[in-house]
């Protein structure tokens, strides 16, 4: 499986000691299957920290009989209860290797905020959530399945930070 992590730097040897804490689904190292989706993250990253934009590429084994795997089919009722305790810092993100699921971009993170803030209550949130474009995550939380990718290259994007 093809995978795509978009920053400004070449992470030829990824770890989790890099990540936020108070994310999706835990302090881990994100991919995602989906280039573009990658390509936007590291633009996004570029202009915020003014430096070129790339999209590292891994190979990640499809293998995962040795890991304590998590996988969301959609945003559903146990995707978002999950989403909503990483992001108030639970811990139930540690019984896993690898978190498979739907990104909370930032009109999910609006709705999830208005949700944990009370304005809004879960089945109106995940009916907002459900209209959202498709988009995943792989989250690796483990050093042992970060051990897992197989292979790496990383495609400077044209567009510097400035464009």
């Amino acid at each position: 499986m093809i995978v795509f992590h978009g920053g400004v730097s070449e992470i030829r040897h990824p770890d989790t000691r890099h990540s936020n804490s108070s994310v999706d689904f835990g302090p881990a190292f994100y991919l995602t299957s989906f280039r573009e989706q990658a390509e936007k993250w590291a633009r996004r990253r570029s202009l915020r920290l003014r430096k070129q934009p790339c999209v590292n590429e891994y190979e990640l084994a499809e293998d995962w009989s040795g890991f304590r795997v998590l996988r969301f089919d959609g945003p559903d009722e146990p995707w978002f209860d999950f989403v909503c305790s990483c992001r108030m810092d639970g811990a139930e993100w540690q019984k896993y290797d690898i978190i498979m699921g739907r990104v909370a971009n930032d009109d999910v993170y609006l709705t999830i905020n208005r949700y944990l803030d009370g304005m809004m209550s879960k089945e109106s949130a995940l009916a907002e959530l459900r209209f959202s474009r498709p988009n995943d995550q792989i989250a690796i939380n483990s050093q042992k399945a970060l051990d897992s990718l197989l292979s790496f290259k990383c495609v400077h994007l044209l567009e510097a930070h400035n464009a």
